[in-house]
């Protein structure tokens, strides 16, 4: 059976559709991706919720990592007796090693910040497979590179290593921070299953002993180490996990009457590449929903100037850097 030719009308109201399809489409992912609030939006609410501020705090993301290595007793050094800015928060992760104690590190291997390959002969070594003494070996800041392409601690090796280039435990950096003054922390625990709850209960225990449980925001990627601790550590405040994000994310766009905040801290992702993906976190509608719901908001991680000014401007309670003395300016002038 043979079917009619389209005729010219047909033709012309197929492409018509397809058309205000392709420009609705690309205006979604305009507004969604790359649109920025008025100020004026922006609504307030009464709130008991000691992270949700009147000013946006500054956070030194991986202890302010672009301007020092990261994660090293320099980059906190370097940010805490600077006179030129300061921070309010430092943000940093924490994994567990073969002999339980937790050490400072970002991903989960040390080839990308050290001489792990190096020093013991092998790509892909985890913390959890060296004691605390075997990864003081280390130079962190190996592969460290500053704004101008250099990399000044590249050629230290075994004893060159000063002690604030070596990795360093949790406990290190408390005593450190407490005898300069009164921060808050962002800790993130990297290992998950039985390693990530040994973590946790660590974590607790030094926290509690330190009387720092107020001042820490806890967070994981992994949903069953949030699990543990909303049953073992209530008393500890999380942030949101991927999953939570995703929830929060569908209730405010649909500014749902029955969404229920699994915690008081939402910490969500800004910028590239999540906008190009046509996901704006920072608009009127996240973070009026997330105030309305009684939930701290706070951005990672925002190294853009630009961006920067903007999330202050709509009401952010906080935003994470690897830049913090960018930041400070931008807040500060």
């Amino acid at each position: 059976m043979k079917t009619k030719p389209l005729t010219k009308k047909k033709k012309l109201i197929i492409l018509i559709f397809f058309l205000t399809l392709i420009v609705s489409l690309g205006t979604f992912v305009n507004i969604a991706g790359f649109h920025r609030s008025d100020p004026e939006q922006i609504k307030t609410y009464d709130s008991t919720n000691p992270y949700m501020l009147s000013s946006t705090d500054i956070s030194g993301h991986r202890s302010g990592g672009g301007i020092a290595p990261e994660e090293t007793m320099m980059a906190f050094k370097n940010c805490a007796e600077n006179d030129e800015f300061s921070v309010d928060v430092f943000e940093f992760d924490l994994h567990i090693t073969k002999d339980n104690v937790l050490v400072l590190l970002h991903d989960d291997t040390l080839d990308r910040t050290s001489d792990s390959e190096e020093v013991f002969g092998e790509k892909n070594v985890r913390p959890e497979d060296k004691t605390y003494d075997e990864l003081r070996k280390l130079n962190m800041g190996a592969k460290f590179e500053n704004e101008a392409g250099e990399a000044p601690y590249a050629n230290l090796k075994g004893d060159d290593v000063p002690d604030n280039l070596k990795i360093p435990r949790l406990e290190e950096v408390l005593d450190y921070l407490d005898t300069v003054s009164d921060y808050k922390f962002i800790i993130e625990i990297k290992n998950d299953g039985d390693l990530g709850r040994k973590g946790v209960d660590i974590l607790y225990r030094i926290l509690t002993e330190r009387d720092l449980l107020d001042k820490v925001i806890f967070g994981t990627f992994h949903g069953e180490i949030s699990e543990y601790v909303d049953k073992n550590y209530p008393d500890m405040t999380r942030s949101t996990g991927i999953a939570e994000v995703l929830e929060f994310w569908e209730a405010a766009l649909t500014d749902s009457d029955t969404y229920d905040p699994p915690c008081s801290v939402l910490q969500l992702p800004y910028g590239f590449p999540f906008q190009n993906l046509g996901m704006n976190t920072g608009t009127a509608t996240m973070i009026n929903y997330a105030h309305e719901h009684n939930m701290a908001i706070q951005f990672w991680t925002v190294d853009d100037e630009e961006d920067m000014e903007y999330l202050i401007s709509v009401g952010a309670d906080c935003i994470m850097t690897n830049y913090p003395d960018v930041l400070y300016k931008v807040k500060f002038g």
